[in-house]
């Protein structure tokens, strides 16, 4: 257990949603120190006058999330969460609806969260309290036809984020420390109106023991 997130510094990635703006302020009300991440500058604006520092990225883009990891540690130092809110809908028609493109468009949210969890990983395996975290969907426990796109992605990034827990897990072990970081998924089934209820939940990992969360699906 920690004293909480004051004075962490915790990246947003995919900051300019309204789960990402609920985020970035529940998080500066606590006392972090918050950098916000987007593709779109001007919707980042209002997240700067909130007191969060801000940066223009494609999170889908592996070299652009590298530079970004190195350019939040130089200017603000070690990063000590991340939360991944990078995502988006496309579905309906059944099987016969589940279209390419429509895949290739839900895929994004996955190669975001591989990029940016691969390129802090080095400082939240070394903070002496890391959270990171991607929110899932309970669609996942029993998938339609229509949402088989939307619900395959999501599986793979659960998959992601259980492997980042094994590697917290496993630094930890064979250093001979104490856990102190952890990887946690959220699953909700409509995140419209949840924003709030997200981004306490968030805030509230760092007053929870990283043993106690890393590997752990929690449903809001």
């Amino acid at each position: 257990m920690t004293d909480g997130v004051s004075g962490r510094l915790v990246v947003v990635a995919g900051a300019t949603s309204a789960s990402g703006e609920a985020a970035v302020r529940a998080l500066l009300a606590a006392g972090a120190r918050v950098v916000a991440v987007g593709h779109d500058r001007y919707k980042l604006e209002p997240l700067a006058v909130y007191g969060a520092e801000v940066e223009v990225c494609d999170l889908t883009d592996e070299a652009a999330v590298a530079d970004l990891a190195g350019r939040v540690h130089d200017r603000w130092g070690a990063v000590d969460g991340v939360l991944h809110l990078v995502g988006g809908w496309r579905g309906g028609g059944g099987l016969a609806g589940q279209t390419e493109a429509d895949f290739r468009f839900l895929e994004r949210s996955l190669s975001a969260l591989r990029h940016v969890s691969r390129a802090f990983d080095a400082d939240l395996n070394v903070s002496s309290a890391a959270r990171t975290a991607m929110v899932s969907s309970t669609a996942l426990t029993r998938p339609l036809a229509g949402g088989a796109n939307y619900a395959a992605v999501k599986a793979a990034g659960e998959a992601w984020m259980r492997a980042v827990a094994h590697g917290f897990a496993k630094t930890a072990r064979d250093a001979g420390d104490p856990l102190q970081a952890a990887a946690v998924i959220f699953r909700v089934t409509e995140l419209a109106g949840r924003e709030d209820a997200l981004a306490a939940a968030f805030v509230g990992l760092w007053t929870q023991d990283a043993a106690e969360l890393n590997d752990r699906t929690i449903e809001l």
